[in-house]
């Protein structure tokens, strides 16, 4: 008889728990989440984070707070979320850095099985900007300049191991010129840095130096895709400029710790769908150069293991290092 009212106490008690469990899931979110994001605030990445976030807190009706965690080319913000807590309560944004990081440094964290893609948020070409006073009005100017001057002139990115420098070398590569790289620890302070004369160019995300083009500061010269951008019609693809197939893209998304239980991950799916189909969100996205783009985690995963194949193989053939 002990034993029956044991089993029965035993059941009870282990269907409690699993109710509270599913409660707990069904009800998220039902406390702030937070939005790690590895570069400084005030660059583009951080602009997408927060205007994406901002609409999704509205629909949530929770808060969904910013936390910029930077450091070694962002991944101190990365290890920290792979660690966290798989509840949904801390997500990571990150950008196609994550797939290049993996082949330059020594990491306490996997691309792959430490994370749960959740959506893509972005995806925007990269444009190649100089200072007004700067020689060279043209993407043929600035060849001719590199050649005339090996290692004379220098770019500024936003880290080594990051997109934008990924991109850059593979434009020496292609142009076969010699250029110096100067890695800064974000969007921002590399746009200060153009701004204030310590690179001679930077090879960024458009949302950096978009308001400074269009305020006379800055120059375009070319951007990096086979099509213009809708955000500088007038300026010129490499390709156009004789750089033949040139292509060169960076995409955003956010991921959460692996183990993450799907119908959290559907939810936020759901939520970051919702957000980017928004007309005020598309419109000030849009402002800054980027193409709103939302996808399945499934596709997120897919891109993320199709890039660590591709970069290794960039990073391989270019002799790219993290220094």
């Amino acid at each position: 008889m002990k034993s029956s009212l044991l089993k029965i106490s035993l059941l009870l008690f282990l269907n409690a728990m699993a109710a509270s469990h599913t409660l707990a899931q069904t009800s998220f979110p039902i406390k702030t989440i937070k939005l790690v994001v590895p570069f400084p605030a005030g660059g583009g990445t951080d602009a997408v984070a927060r205007i994406v976030t901002q609409k999704m807190s509205e629909t949530f009706n929770e808060s969904i707070i910013v936390e910029n965690k930077i450091g070694a080319g962002g991944s101190v913000a990365t290890e920290y979320v792979a660690h966290a807590e798989p509840d949904g309560y801390t997500l990571l944004f990150t950008t196609s850095g994550h797939a290049i990081q993996p082949h330059l440094q020594k990491l306490n964290w996997d691309p792959i099985k430490d994370f749960t893609p959740i959506s893509t948020l972005v995806k925007n070409p990269l444009v190649i900007a100089v200072r007004p006073d700067f020689k060279a009005n043209s993407i043929k100017d600035l060849i001719k300049m590199a050649k005339d001057n090996p290692g004379k002139f220098t770019y500024g990115s936003s880290g080594s191991g990051s997109a934008l420098h990924m991109s850059a070398e593979y434009f020496k590569s292609v142009a076969k010129v010699d250029i110096v790289h100067i890695p800064y620890s974000g969007n921002a302070p590399m746009t200060l840095a153009l701004l204030k004369g310590e690179v001679d160019m930077v090879f960024d995300s458009l949302t950096g130096p978009l308001p400074n083009i269009h305020a006379g500061k800055l120059r375009a010269l070319a951007v990096t895709t086979l099509k213009r951008s809708f955000a500088l019609p007038e300026t010129p693809t490499l390709d156009e400029a004789g750089l033949k197939g040139y292509d060169f893209s960076s995409w955003s998304g956010i991921l959460a710790p692996a183990g993450t239980p799907q119908d959290i991950v559907q939810k936020l799916n759901h939520q970051m769908a919702i957000a980017l189909e928004n007309a005020s969100v598309r419109e000030r996205l849009m402002n800054f150069g980027y193409t709103p783009m939302s996808s399945s985690s499934q596709e997120l995963q897919d891109t993320i293991a199709q890039d660590l194949e591709k970069y290794k193989r960039m990073i391989k053939d270019l002799n790219i290092s993290a220094n």
